[in-house]
């Protein structure tokens, strides 16, 4: 099946209904004293948080703001794909696929896709497994597998050359695109770069600060690798109690848009995010049951082995790397270099991981500017 079809976000009044009840009957613990966002996400926030979803959230609102976006299905190695595609006044306009990663959604772009649309005809597909792509139906979907279905839509919607954007899976998926259709690709924009170190003696040895660089990112990933690890060894254990909760689901995303963000000590989400931004992120997932097809990402990157997510040869498409201070990675620019045809590199003075969420502004000037400088 090859058709695309018109697709509208109609979530059944049960559903809703359902959500209600299960907010209303969330079973609270109570913390101990001092217990915030440093044991997980605070608790004090999320029952706040929980009272305004339950009680003044419209998500019959956001699902009208959302209809306003063309959105499209269709069936691509056996899987539903869903996606948005707004197109450009301007017929002759570079087509540019943008991709999400976990724990965010389409909704990441709810900000950016107008701005860009002045510019680009604009391609937001869910990831497979995501949102209105999911849940996935068979196992084996990988970073990887996702590019070569990211091709073909962009096939199916007839651009044969075009640029490609993303951030955390996205990055991903985006630099197996470029690794499996370069004369496709005009280039490639991430937030997020993978760089293993390479091999001995291709890069010069670390400086003073790199080292330092490094040492910083590996006591940072003591303390934040744990829902990495639970999701690419035990997703399925983890998600019944996702799925299940509202609450609980709200709990495990939100944590990540605190500690991934450009957020000062006073710890204030609110400074960059909206609850209804929030929330939103969080009813995609619900609404549609894939918050364990989601985890499973990880699972199944870690059994496709090496290059099923990170290079395992150098992309040689023009790429550009827009560094957000809050994302809390720091990659070293050599090993970056070695695996990347970088041609353009930026030091952002604010935003995070969520960066077309958090600092649309930065997002969507650094692209234009990019993809600009390759025509």
């Amino acid at each position: 099946m090859t058709a695309v079809e018109p697709f509208a976000i109609e979530v059944p009044d049960e559903v809703l209904d359902d959500l209600q009840r299960r907010l209303d009957a969330t079973r609270w613990f109570d913390p101990l004293p001092g217990a915030g966002w440093n044991e997980g996400t605070d608790l004090n926030y999320l029952k706040e948080l929980c009272r305004y979803w339950r009680h003044e959230y419209d998500w019959r609102a956001v699902e009208a703001q959302l209809n306003r976006f063309p959105q499209y299905t269709t069936v691509i190695d056996n899987q539903r794909l869903h996606f948005i595609h707004a197109r450009c006044r301007n017929p002759d306009a570079m087509a540019l696929v943008i991709h999400h990663g976990w724990p965010g959604s389409i909704t990441e772009f709810a900000k950016v896709i107008e701005p860009l649309r002045e510019r680009f005809h604009v391609v937001c597909p869910s990831l497979p497994g995501y949102g209105f792509s999911g849940p996935t139906t068979e196992s084996g979907w990988t970073p990887r597998r996702m590019a070569a279905a990211s091709l073909e839509l962009m096939s199916r919607l007839g651009y044969e050359r075009f640029g490609a954007q993303g951030g955390d899976w996205g990055a991903m998926v985006t630099a197996q695109m470029a690794l499996q259709a370069p004369e496709r690709l005009v280039g490639i924009h991430l937030n997020l770069v993978i760089a293993p170190e390479p091999p001995p003696g291709t890069v010069p040895d670390l400086t003073e600060q790199e080292r330092a660089d490094r040492s910083e990112a590996g006591a940072r990933n003591q303390v934040e690798r744990g829902y990495r690890a639970q999701q690419a060894t035990r997703p399925q254990s983890l998600s019944v109690g996702l799925n299940d909760s509202p609450a609980g689901l709200a709990a495990w995303i939100t944590e990540k848009f605190l500690v991934w963000s450009d957020i000062g000590p006073d710890n204030d989400i609110e400074a960059s995010f909206t609850k209804d931004e929030l929330i939103t992120n969080v009813m995609v997932y619900w609404v549609t049951g894939t918050i364990a097809s989601a985890n499973r990402l990880y699972y199944e990157t870690r059994m496709g082995g090496r290059g099923a997510s990170a290079p395992d040869r150098r992309v040689e498409v023009p790429t550009a790397y827009a560094r957000f201070p809050g994302d809390g990675i720091t990659p070293i620019r050599s090993w970056v270099e070695y695996w990347y045809n970088i041609v353009r590199w930026t030091e952002m003075p604010r935003g995070g991981h969520f960066a077309s969420l958090e600092a649309p502004d930065l997002y969507i000037a650094d692209v234009i500017e990019y993809f600009d400088s390759l025509t």
